[in-house]
């Protein structure tokens, strides 16, 4: 893993002119509790740099997610980051204008009613199946995986 790219203008507002982003980025992934420990972030220009230890790669995934869907954030570095390799199987997609979680299922899946199993990989950061916005990047797992 190294880099991931995001939208910087779409995602969740996390932080306004006085807040400090890096606090703010870390106390998100905190609460959702990702598998990582002594998670440290810091910000700097849009790029957000995670360290700290992961019990597992889904951890990585999701806790770049949380980071990267974050309205001001461009990219996400995990260099620093203590962790399993990576699931060869998971694809990133970004959501473009029209899509809905079942069309991305279909597209992904061959079926659309697969789309829980997008919701379950991405609880992070879809909160409402119904409300995903162009620009959020998602995890798609693989077709094999259960929910």
């Amino acid at each position: 893993m190294g880099l991931f790219d995001f939208a910087k203008d779409m995602g969740k507002k996390l932080f306004g002119k006085n807040d400090d982003p890096a606090a703010k980025i870390k106390e998100s992934i905190e609460a959702a509790n990702p598998g990582i420990t002594n998670l440290g972030v810091a910000f700097n220009d849009g790029v957000v740099s995670l360290s700290g230890k992961a019990n597992s790669a889904v951890a990585v995934e999701k806790a770049v997610l949380m980071a990267g869907n974050v309205q001001g954030v461009t990219d996400v570095k995990i260099d620093r980051l203590d962790a399993p390799a990576p699931t060869p199987e998971v694809q990133y997609y970004t959501i473009v204008s029209g899509d809905s979680l079942s069309k991305i299922a279909k597209k992904f899946y061959s079926n659309a009613m697969d789309y829980p199993k997008l919701v379950d990989a991405n609880l992070e950061v879809i909160k409402n199946a119904d409300l995903i916005y162009p620009g959020q990047k998602i995890r798609i797992p693989p077709k094999s995986w259960q929910v």
